[in-house]
């Protein structure tokens, strides 16, 4: 794990979701069963982008999000067991939001998501404070909180805070499926002002319409001053001014639950720049959380004990 995490805090603000992981080897079959191993796990992108920060040597990790009423006690009890301060907002009507991955355990161990967002994108203007910036270095927004009315008007006030307090902003866009319904432009024009941007091969696509990856993360890097575009398997491309300035290839790993990979790499790397690391280093990081994440079911990393 990198550093020490001595140079402030990291404040993650993003969804906590109940993961019900279903693990079925080959094509699901339908109008009958399918054999599963099934197991209920506490997730959510920002939720494990704060775990796997604390995790990865980050001293004080803290996590805004909001959750039901059915759910709030066990997931401020594992948030704490992960080493995260969580700072959660309980919604007196939706229930936590819910995500069915279906894992197929072939090779790829290729995972796709039921999503039922609930409480976690009705976050709002009210639910900030910029007193939750104080001692704060860096402040990191899950993408999901770009895809709903409430949680976009949060982030407009979070990166105003952010602003006048100089605090660095990251985001990671989350999900292509989602960002094809709030469209490339808007994302765009909304994160303007951000430091880093941590898309996935498919979103910096997406993005920008180029196949080539390392295109793709150069014309996003003329946008936002730091791309850090993951590639899976094939590492991470690192992106300033216009051009691709290091490859970082991917640790070797053997998957199991390619579930959560993304927001491994994402807590590490920002571990890693907070302990002092220069980008391509953290990026480094990032590969060995994510090579970690593949190799265990669920999107969390493992709570001592």
């Amino acid at each position: 794990m990198a550093g020490s995490g001595a140079g402030g805090a990291l404040l993650v603000v993003g969804d906590v979701v109940t993961d019900v992981v279903a693990r079925h080897r080959g094509p699901l079959a339908p109008g009958t069963d399918t054999a599963s191993v099934i197991r209920t796990l506490p997730g959510g992108a920002g939720a494990n982008v704060a775990c796997w920060a604390a995790h990865w040597g980050c001293a004080d990790v803290r996590l805004l999000g909001r959750v039901g009423t059915d759910a709030v006690a066990w997931h401020e009890r594992e948030l704490r067991a992960s080493g995260v301060r969580p700072h959660l907002v309980v919604d007196p009507e939706a229930a936590t939001g819910t995500v069915i991955c279906l894992v197929d355990m072939g090779d790829a161990a290729e995972r796709t998501f039921l999503t039922d967002s609930g409480a976690s994108l009705r976050l709002d203007p009210g639910d900030w404070s910029p007193s939750l910036l104080d001692g704060v270095a860096r402040l990191h927004l899950s993408g999901y909180l770009f895809f709903s009315e409430p949680s976009r008007a949060l982030v407009t006030a979070a990166l105003e805070s952010a602003r006048a307090r100089g605090v660095p902003v990251s985001v990671d866009p989350a999900s292509s499926g989602f960002l094809t319904k709030l469209g490339v432009d808007r994302f765009l024009e909304l994160v303007k002002g951000v430091d880093v941007l941590l898309p996935s091969r498919d979103e910096a696509f997406l993005l920008t319409g180029l196949p080539d990856p390392a295109d793709a993360a150069a014309k996003l890097s003329r946008h936002v001053p730091l791309v850090v575009a993951k590639q899976g398997a094939d590492g991470a491309l690192v992106a300033r001014g216009g051009s691709v300035r290091s490859r970082v290839p991917a640790t070797p790993a053997v998957p199991r639950d390619t579930t959560g990979a993304g927001d491994a790499f994402t807590g590490a790397f920002l571990a890693a720049l907070l302990a002092g690391a220069e980008a391509e280093d953290a990026a480094v990081e990032g590969c060995g959380a994510g090579a970690r994440a593949v190799e265990k079911v669920g999107g969390r990393p493992p709570v001592a004990g």
